[in-house]
């Protein structure tokens, strides 16, 4: 069973536990002597499982169970012991208050464990565990109250009563000094096991870094790393300009949707360039109330240039304008996206795409990117209004003809916040490159799916067979984009069914075990000088002040999520967990990592160089970098509805301070 079915299983166990303790208490308080041995023999039966479940669990790693092994189990196994020792002897006896209290205190132990895990989860410390026990405890007293009339009248039952309530009210002290223990801030900086300088000055929220960019600042501001002035030797300027406006579109299917814009297209003009060129984007925010930025996701810029409000500059307001320049340095397939309030304007549309071509060989001055021979489609994959469409939402998926024999290639970006499932039927193909970078001897696919994390990007390369070819996405075949021979009619309009086949049953690519390994210039066996680790889950934390139901990262919500300093030149590891119930694509800006482990196993393909992985319910990602970017940076889930509601925290090197306020990024 994978971790992420154990994850579900003990949670199923442990809320059965809480029921048949419960059961049983309310069978004894009700004088129902019959039922009662049955649900006592069950609980117990179900309390072992438990246990077993748990050490179970434990085979996965210390992040799945520290709650559990700190705080549920001894709540638990105590209050097991004490219902053995009590409601066991009187099991037969009617309405025992000893067998009653006794039992359901097992119960409130029981749930007191499901609770810490959903609403605490990782790490739970001695806040955490004190508010627990004192939870259970007033439980107990609360109980022992209301059953106290069930022993004979008289003193003894008034003065058991009387010290069971002062027991109560003291255990309900505790439990507010535990809460409040729990809510004491963290330290703001994780150095990883490294040093701290005097210079660093990370945003850590809790002490506003620098409000100063003068030559009087310490350390380097933010917005002192910028892009260069010109392009590198041989290389051209490409400018553009991209304004951010509301309107409404028409969908292909005739339907009309609210959207956000660049220059009014869905998705916005694509940015292309050649190896070399200086790229130079002017940003104007029309009418968007929130602000808006661009983020150059998967393309390392300078710090300055990143597009991350309160970090690296201010949002865009309406009427204004920010200029972005960086040298187009690296070739491969990326996209661009607004980083203000991203959960709702890259839904709405505020993204395109960025094509870098290599360099040709030869070159001797300023040219267009290069046009490759064959046919060279970008395929940015979003969702409008329920339906799911490759590119331009207002086409339908339509046919495209192409001479049997031409290249192609297909890069696919996954612009939603979610996960996409795609399939290329019709020929054998190659996934060449993931997030901008190529793979090492990719081998050739037929008849399998391809696994996209939200923001990740997969390049597909073919030769156009004499036969037809669709790309879906799930298994929409209405949908489907079509590649047809020279020849066969173009209809424009979307296939009918059953001219494309279900690709549903098609087992998905296992990227770490694609394609042939090679070099790399660290392992996993190497020194590093910083380890991180990042455990995500679910549960009650303080964000914007306020106690919510957030997206968590070691227990914690931004912006009180720990800030990770690194030094220039250190080699970090990075280990991402996943202890809850949803899939969470990891992106760390300015940076690509290389996968180590998965899950305990290192890759058997080639090295896998990305800038967004998924780490899927009971993952456990070992990933590592150089630090060689300096600035400050974003680390986040890029499902950005989870990213706004906790799960994001900053990377940070140290000496480098922002003028912003850094209590947000997007």
């Amino acid at each position: 069973m994978s971790t992420g079915g154990l994850i579900a299983l003990d949670l199923t166990v442990a809320i059965a536990a809480a029921a048949a303790w419960l059961g049983a208490g309310v069978a004894a308080a009700a004088g129902r002597t019959r039922p009662v041995p049955v649900l006592f023999a069950a609980a117990l039966l179900v309390t072992f499982v438990r246990i077993g479940t748990v050490v179970t669990l434990a085979g996965s790693g210390w992040w799945f169970v520290q709650e559990k092994v700190t705080v549920a189990l001894p709540l638990l196994v105590a209050a097991t012991i004490a219902a053995v020792a009590l409601a066991g002897p009187r099991l037969g006896a009617p309405r025992s208050p000893a067998a009653v209290v006794s039992l359901f205190t097992a119960a409130y132990a029981a749930a007191a464990g499901i609770i810490v895990t959903l609403l605490v989860g990782y790490p739970a410390g001695p806040g955490e565990a004190l508010a627990a026990f004192a939870f259970v405890g007033a439980a107990a007293s609360a109980t022992w109250w209301a059953a106290a009339p069930l022993a004979a009248a008289g003193g003894r039952a008034r003065r058991a009563s009387q010290r069971l309530g002062l027991g109560g009210t003291g255990a309900g002290a505790l439990g507010l000094a535990g809460i409040a223990l729990a809510l004491l801030p963290a330290g703001a900086v994780d150095a990883g096991g490294g040093p701290t300088g005097a210079a660093a000055a990370p945003p850590d929220h809790h002490a506003r870094p620098a409000t100063s960019t003068g030559p009087d600042a310490a350390g380097t501001p933010v917005t002192a790393l910028r892009g260069p002035a010109a392009p590198a030797p041989g290389g051209g300027v490409r400018r553009y300009t991209l304004t951010a406006r509301a309107t409404t579109v028409t969908l292909a299917s005739g339907r009309r949707i609210a959207a956000w814009t660049f220059n009014g297209r869905l998705p916005g003009p694509p940015i292309t360039a050649t190896q070399g060129d200086l790229v130079e984007v002017t940003l104007r925010n029309a009418d968007i109330e929130s602000g808006v930025t661009l983020h150059w996701h998967g393309y390392d810029v300078p710090a300055g240039e990143d597009g991350a409000p309160g970090l690296t500059q201010d949002a865009v307001a309406p009427g204004g304008r920010f200029v972005y320049r960086f040298l187009a340095d690296r070739p491969g397939t990326y996209w661009y996206h607004t980083h203000e309030a991203s959960a709702v304007g890259v839904r709405m549309g505020l993204y395109g795409s960025l094509v870098v071509a290599p360099r040709p060989t030869g070159r001797a001055g300023p040219t267009r990117p290069a046009r490759p021979a064959g046919l060279d489609l970008t395929l940015p994959v979003h969702t409008y209004g329920g339906d799911t469409v490759f590119g331009d939402p207002s086409r339908a998926p339509g046919s495209r003809r192409v001479a049997p024999g031409t290249p192609v290639r297909l890069r696919l970006i996954n612009t939603d916040s979610v996960p996409r499932r795609l399939a290329l039927a019709g020929t054998p193909y190659r996934v060449v490159a993931a997030d901008g970078t190529d793979l090492s001897r990719p081998d050739r696919l037929t008849g399998v799916a391809l696994g996209l994390p939200a923001g990740g990007r997969y390049d597909l390369v073919f030769d156009m067979p004499a036969g037809p070819v669709a790309l879906l996405a799930g298994d929409d075949r209405a949908g489907a984009l079509r590649l047809l021979p020279d020849g066969a009619a173009l209809d424009g309009a979307a296939p009918a069914a059953a001219a494309v086949p279900r690709t549903g049953g098609w087992r998905e690519l296992d990227l770490t075990r694609y394609g042939r390994p090679a070099a790399t210039p660290f392992t996993g066996r190497g020194r590093f000088d910083r380890r991180f680790t990042l455990v995500l889950d679910r549960g009650l934390a303080l964000s914007g002040g306020l106690p919510r139901y957030a997206y968590t990262v070691n227990g914690r919500a931004f912006p009180r999520v720990r800030t990770e300093l690194v030094r220039a030149g250190d080699l970090v590891l990075m280990t991402v967990v996943n202890r809850g119930f949803a899939t969470h694509p990891w992106h760390l800006h300015g940076h690509r990592v290389l996968i180590l482990s998965k899950n305990g196993r290192a890759p058997t393909g080639s090295p896998l160089w990305l800038d967004t992985f998924d780490v899927r319910p009971g993952d456990v990602w070992r990933v590592a970098f150089r630090a060689g970017n300096p600035g400050l940076w974003m680390n986040h889930c890029h499902n950005l509805g989870h990213a706004a509601q906790g799960m994001a925290l900053h990377l940070a090197y140290e000496g480098i301070t922002t003028p912003y306020d850094g209590g947000h990024g997007g």
